[in-house]
Protein backbone atom coordinates (compact mmCIF):
# COMPACT_ATOMS: atom_id res chain seq x y z
CA UNK A 1 0.00 0.00 0.00
CA UNK A 2 1.24 3.28 -0.89
CA UNK A 3 2.79 5.29 1.77
CA UNK A 4 -0.44 8.25 3.00
CA UNK A 5 0.27 11.87 2.11
CA UNK A 6 -1.61 15.28 2.42
CA UNK A 7 -3.15 14.50 -1.25
CA UNK A 8 -5.34 12.13 0.19
CA UNK A 9 -7.12 14.71 2.67
CA UNK A 10 -10.49 14.17 1.38
CA UNK A 11 -12.56 17.29 0.55
CA UNK A 12 -12.87 19.01 3.86
CA UNK A 13 -15.84 21.53 1.87
CA UNK A 14 -18.61 22.48 4.72
CA UNK A 15 -16.65 21.40 7.77
CA UNK A 16 -15.55 23.86 10.71
CA UNK A 17 -11.74 22.68 12.04
CA UNK A 18 -10.21 24.19 15.39
CA UNK A 19 -6.72 23.73 15.44
CA UNK A 20 -4.72 24.84 18.95
CA UNK A 21 -1.07 26.47 18.41
CA UNK A 22 0.26 29.10 15.51
CA UNK A 23 3.18 27.62 14.18
CA UNK A 24 5.06 24.59 13.36
CA UNK A 25 3.16 21.54 13.75
CA UNK A 26 -0.05 23.71 14.25
CA UNK A 27 0.66 26.33 11.32
CA UNK A 28 1.45 22.87 8.55
CA UNK A 29 -2.27 21.32 10.07
CA UNK A 30 -3.97 24.12 9.53
CA UNK A 31 -2.64 25.12 5.88
CA UNK A 32 -3.43 21.36 4.54
CA UNK A 33 -6.96 21.75 6.49
CA UNK A 34 -7.67 25.27 4.55
CA UNK A 35 -6.11 23.46 1.55
CA UNK A 36 -9.02 21.11 1.29
CA UNK A 37 -11.72 23.61 1.88
CA UNK A 38 -12.03 23.41 5.66
CA UNK A 39 -13.51 26.78 7.42
CA UNK A 40 -10.28 26.70 9.93
CA UNK A 41 -9.46 28.93 13.48
CA UNK A 42 -6.49 28.84 14.84
CA UNK A 43 -6.51 29.87 18.59
CA UNK A 44 -3.10 30.48 19.98
CA UNK A 45 -2.12 33.04 22.87
CA UNK A 46 0.20 35.74 20.15
CA UNK A 47 -1.85 37.82 18.12
CA UNK A 48 0.84 38.98 16.00
CA UNK A 49 1.61 35.34 15.47
CA UNK A 50 -1.93 34.72 14.93
CA UNK A 51 -1.88 37.19 12.70
CA UNK A 52 1.13 36.51 10.94
CA UNK A 53 0.12 32.57 10.45
CA UNK A 54 -3.61 33.76 8.72
CA UNK A 55 -1.98 36.24 6.32
CA UNK A 56 0.84 33.26 5.63
CA UNK A 57 -1.86 30.35 4.67
CA UNK A 58 -3.94 33.00 2.78
CA UNK A 59 -0.89 34.37 0.89
CA UNK A 60 -0.31 30.33 -0.59
CA UNK A 61 -3.92 29.92 -0.50
CA UNK A 62 -5.94 32.91 -1.59
CA UNK A 63 -10.03 31.34 -1.21
CA UNK A 64 -8.78 29.87 2.27
CA UNK A 65 -11.49 30.61 5.23
CA UNK A 66 -9.55 31.23 8.13
CA UNK A 67 -9.21 33.61 10.80
CA UNK A 68 -7.42 33.52 14.52
CA UNK A 69 -8.95 33.53 17.98
CA UNK A 70 -7.05 34.04 20.83
CA UNK A 71 -6.51 31.56 23.16
CA UNK A 72 -4.53 31.31 26.65
CA UNK A 73 -4.21 27.25 27.43
CA UNK A 74 -2.34 28.51 30.32
CA UNK A 75 -5.32 30.39 31.70
CA UNK A 76 -8.64 28.76 32.82
CA UNK A 77 -10.59 32.09 31.98
CA UNK A 78 -9.09 32.41 29.23
CA UNK A 79 -10.36 28.77 27.95
CA UNK A 80 -13.73 29.49 29.40
CA UNK A 81 -14.05 32.87 27.21
CA UNK A 82 -12.90 31.05 24.30
CA UNK A 83 -15.42 28.93 24.50
CA UNK A 84 -18.61 30.89 25.21
CA UNK A 85 -17.44 32.99 22.07
CA UNK A 86 -17.12 29.93 20.30
CA UNK A 87 -20.58 28.47 21.52
CA UNK A 88 -21.99 32.11 20.91
CA UNK A 89 -20.67 32.17 17.19
CA UNK A 90 -21.23 28.76 15.72
CA UNK A 91 -23.66 26.22 15.88
CA UNK A 92 -21.29 22.96 15.45
CA UNK A 93 -17.55 22.34 15.15
CA UNK A 94 -16.46 19.34 13.37
CA UNK A 95 -12.94 19.25 13.87
CA UNK A 96 -10.79 20.07 16.98
CA UNK A 97 -7.11 19.37 17.00
CA UNK A 98 -5.37 19.87 20.77
CA UNK A 99 -1.71 20.61 19.14
CA UNK A 100 -0.08 23.51 21.10
CA UNK A 101 2.51 22.47 23.66
CA UNK A 102 5.12 23.95 25.82
CA UNK A 103 8.59 21.48 26.10
CA UNK A 104 11.16 21.22 28.59
CA UNK A 105 11.52 25.18 30.08
CA UNK A 106 14.81 24.46 32.19
CA UNK A 107 13.31 25.54 35.47
CA UNK A 108 9.59 24.88 36.54
CA UNK A 109 7.00 27.22 35.96
CA UNK A 110 3.43 27.72 36.74
CA UNK A 111 0.19 28.35 35.26
CA UNK A 112 -1.96 31.65 36.11
CA UNK A 113 -4.41 28.58 38.29
CA UNK A 114 -1.01 27.30 39.41
CA UNK A 115 -0.15 24.08 37.36
CA UNK A 116 3.27 23.42 35.92
CA UNK A 117 3.29 24.92 32.83
CA UNK A 118 3.71 21.46 31.06
CA UNK A 119 0.85 19.71 32.30
CA UNK A 120 -1.31 22.92 32.71
CA UNK A 121 -0.99 23.71 29.11
CA UNK A 122 -0.06 20.84 27.19
CA UNK A 123 -2.84 18.96 28.77
CA UNK A 124 -4.97 20.06 31.24
CA UNK A 125 -5.58 23.58 28.98
CA UNK A 126 -6.77 21.42 26.52
CA UNK A 127 -9.10 19.18 28.77
CA UNK A 128 -10.69 22.09 29.48
CA UNK A 129 -10.35 23.34 25.94
CA UNK A 130 -12.13 20.13 24.91
CA UNK A 131 -15.19 20.30 27.98
CA UNK A 132 -16.10 23.92 26.88
CA UNK A 133 -16.18 22.96 23.05
CA UNK A 134 -18.00 19.44 23.26
CA UNK A 135 -21.77 20.95 22.46
CA UNK A 136 -20.33 22.11 19.42
CA UNK A 137 -18.81 18.74 18.52
CA UNK A 138 -21.74 17.00 19.54
CA UNK A 139 -23.59 18.79 17.05
CA UNK A 140 -20.91 18.65 14.59
CA UNK A 141 -20.92 16.37 11.32
CA UNK A 142 -18.94 13.25 11.91
CA UNK A 143 -16.80 15.30 14.90
CA UNK A 144 -13.63 14.56 15.53
CA UNK A 145 -11.03 15.72 18.46
CA UNK A 146 -7.37 14.81 17.60
CA UNK A 147 -4.78 15.38 20.44
CA UNK A 148 -1.53 15.38 19.87
CA UNK A 149 0.72 12.88 22.25
CA UNK A 150 4.98 12.30 21.85
CA UNK A 151 7.28 9.55 21.41
CA UNK A 152 8.52 11.41 24.74
CA UNK A 153 5.11 9.30 26.73
CA UNK A 154 6.61 6.12 26.34
CA UNK A 155 8.91 7.15 29.30
CA UNK A 156 6.42 8.96 30.77
CA UNK A 157 4.53 8.73 34.22
CA UNK A 158 1.60 9.56 35.72
CA UNK A 159 2.81 11.01 39.38
CA UNK A 160 -0.97 11.37 40.95
CA UNK A 161 0.91 12.43 44.51
CA UNK A 162 2.70 14.91 42.83
CA UNK A 163 1.40 16.01 39.35
CA UNK A 164 2.62 19.94 39.50
CA UNK A 165 6.44 18.40 40.01
CA UNK A 166 6.49 20.32 43.82
CA UNK A 167 8.50 18.06 45.15
CA UNK A 168 10.77 18.11 42.23
CA UNK A 169 11.22 19.35 38.47
CA UNK A 170 12.87 17.32 36.25
CA UNK A 171 11.91 19.04 32.51
CA UNK A 172 11.71 16.19 30.50
CA UNK A 173 9.97 13.60 32.76
CA UNK A 174 7.36 16.40 33.28
CA UNK A 175 7.05 16.67 29.50
CA UNK A 176 6.74 12.90 29.20
CA UNK A 177 4.11 13.24 31.75
CA UNK A 178 2.40 15.78 29.88
CA UNK A 179 2.24 13.83 26.92
CA UNK A 180 1.52 10.41 28.99
CA UNK A 181 -1.08 12.36 30.36
CA UNK A 182 -2.73 13.73 26.72
CA UNK A 183 -2.43 10.19 25.26
CA UNK A 184 -4.75 8.71 27.92
CA UNK A 185 -7.50 11.57 27.74
CA UNK A 186 -7.68 10.80 23.97
CA UNK A 187 -8.31 7.16 24.76
CA UNK A 188 -10.80 7.91 27.66
CA UNK A 189 -12.56 10.68 26.07
CA UNK A 190 -13.23 7.88 23.31
CA UNK A 191 -14.61 4.94 25.99
CA UNK A 192 -17.05 8.15 27.27
CA UNK A 193 -18.09 9.21 23.93
CA UNK A 194 -19.02 5.82 23.32
CA UNK A 195 -20.69 5.09 26.43
CA UNK A 196 -22.63 8.20 26.46
CA UNK A 197 -23.11 8.37 22.62
CA UNK A 198 -21.81 12.09 22.26
CA UNK A 199 -20.94 10.62 18.53
CA UNK A 200 -17.55 11.90 17.85
CA UNK A 201 -14.38 10.13 17.23
CA UNK A 202 -11.51 10.57 20.17
CA UNK A 203 -7.83 9.80 18.06
CA UNK A 204 -4.38 10.51 19.21
CA UNK A 205 -1.40 11.56 17.08
CA UNK A 206 2.36 12.17 17.54
CA UNK A 207 4.64 13.67 15.34
CA UNK A 208 8.04 12.04 15.55
CA UNK A 209 10.97 14.22 15.69
CA UNK A 210 10.05 17.23 13.79
CA UNK A 211 11.94 20.52 12.90
CA UNK A 212 9.14 22.99 14.74
CA UNK A 213 10.11 25.70 17.21
CA UNK A 214 8.90 23.94 20.38
CA UNK A 215 12.64 23.04 21.64
CA UNK A 216 13.97 26.58 21.40
CA UNK A 217 10.71 28.00 22.35
CA UNK A 218 10.44 25.93 25.62
CA UNK A 219 14.58 25.07 26.60
CA UNK A 220 15.96 28.14 25.23
CA UNK A 221 17.93 29.23 21.65
CA UNK A 222 21.22 28.23 23.55
CA UNK A 223 19.93 25.06 25.48
CA UNK A 224 21.25 21.83 24.17
CA UNK A 225 18.48 20.76 23.00
CA UNK A 226 18.30 23.61 20.59
CA UNK A 227 21.25 23.13 19.42
CA UNK A 228 21.08 19.59 18.41
CA UNK A 229 17.55 21.64 16.46
CA UNK A 230 19.54 24.30 15.15
CA UNK A 231 23.01 21.80 14.04
CA UNK A 232 21.57 18.81 13.49
CA UNK A 233 18.85 19.60 11.39
CA UNK A 234 18.83 17.00 9.11
CA UNK A 235 17.72 14.82 11.84
CA UNK A 236 14.49 16.09 12.25
CA UNK A 237 11.54 15.54 9.76
CA UNK A 238 10.03 18.98 8.12
CA UNK A 239 7.22 20.41 9.96
CA UNK A 240 4.79 19.45 7.50
CA UNK A 241 5.49 15.91 7.21
CA UNK A 242 5.35 15.78 10.91
CA UNK A 243 2.09 16.84 10.84
CA UNK A 244 0.81 13.88 8.58
CA UNK A 245 -0.19 11.57 11.29
CA UNK A 246 -2.68 14.49 13.16
CA UNK A 247 -3.99 15.27 9.67
CA UNK A 248 -4.77 11.52 8.82
CA UNK A 249 -6.61 11.43 12.26
CA UNK A 250 -8.24 14.37 11.69
CA UNK A 251 -9.39 13.39 8.00
CA UNK A 252 -9.06 9.86 6.92
CA UNK A 253 -12.03 7.35 6.37
CA UNK A 254 -10.00 4.82 8.44
CA UNK A 255 -8.63 6.63 11.59
CA UNK A 256 -10.79 4.94 14.26
CA UNK A 257 -11.87 6.14 17.24
CA UNK A 258 -9.36 4.85 20.43
CA UNK A 259 -6.48 4.97 17.36
CA UNK A 260 -2.90 6.43 17.95
CA UNK A 261 -0.78 7.30 14.61
CA UNK A 262 2.68 8.30 13.93
CA UNK A 263 5.06 7.98 11.80
CA UNK A 264 6.20 4.89 10.40
CA UNK A 265 10.09 4.54 10.03
CA UNK A 266 12.75 4.54 12.44
CA UNK A 267 11.51 3.98 15.57
CA UNK A 268 8.33 6.22 14.51
CA UNK A 269 10.53 9.25 14.51
CA UNK A 270 9.90 9.89 10.65
CA UNK A 271 7.97 8.81 7.86
CA UNK A 272 4.16 8.51 6.48
CA UNK A 273 1.62 8.08 8.94
CA UNK A 274 1.01 4.24 10.50
CA UNK A 275 -0.09 3.02 13.46
CA UNK A 276 1.86 3.73 16.35
CA UNK A 277 2.65 1.95 19.48
CA UNK A 278 0.35 2.52 22.64
CA UNK A 279 2.91 2.70 26.00
CA UNK A 280 1.76 -0.21 27.93
CA UNK A 281 1.31 2.98 30.70
CA UNK A 282 -1.31 4.41 28.39
CA UNK A 283 -3.39 1.59 28.21
CA UNK A 284 -4.51 1.10 32.50
CA UNK A 285 -7.85 2.38 31.90
CA UNK A 286 -8.35 2.67 35.81
CA UNK A 287 -5.60 5.53 36.14
CA UNK A 288 -7.03 6.71 33.07
CA UNK A 289 -10.43 7.13 34.70
CA UNK A 290 -8.40 8.57 37.19
CA UNK A 291 -6.60 11.16 35.65
CA UNK A 292 -10.09 12.48 34.32
CA UNK A 293 -11.25 12.94 37.49
CA UNK A 294 -8.28 14.59 38.69
CA UNK A 295 -8.56 17.04 35.59
CA UNK A 296 -12.08 18.02 36.22
CA UNK A 297 -11.25 18.97 39.78
CA UNK A 298 -8.12 20.72 39.01
CA UNK A 299 -9.93 22.81 36.44
CA UNK A 300 -13.25 22.86 37.73
CA UNK A 301 -14.38 22.09 34.58
CA UNK A 302 -16.78 19.10 34.02
CA UNK A 303 -18.01 17.74 30.47
CA UNK A 304 -21.64 17.81 30.16
CA UNK A 305 -23.72 15.03 30.75
CA UNK A 306 -26.34 15.75 27.70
Amino acid sequence: MAPWTAAQIPSQHGRRALVTGTGGLGFQTALALAGAGAEVVIAGRNPAKGAAAVDQIRQALPAANVAFEALDLARLESIHEFGERLRARHAGLDLLVNNAAVMTPPTRQLTEDGFELQLGTNYLGHYALTAHLLPLLRTGTDPRVVTLSSIAARDGALQFDDLQSARGYAPMAAYGQSKLACLMFAFELQRRSAAAGWGLRSIAAHPGISRTDLLPNGAGARSAQAMARKYLWFLFQPAAQGALPTLYAATAPLAEGGGYYGPARLGETRGAPARAKVPAQALDADAAARLWLESARLTATAFPST
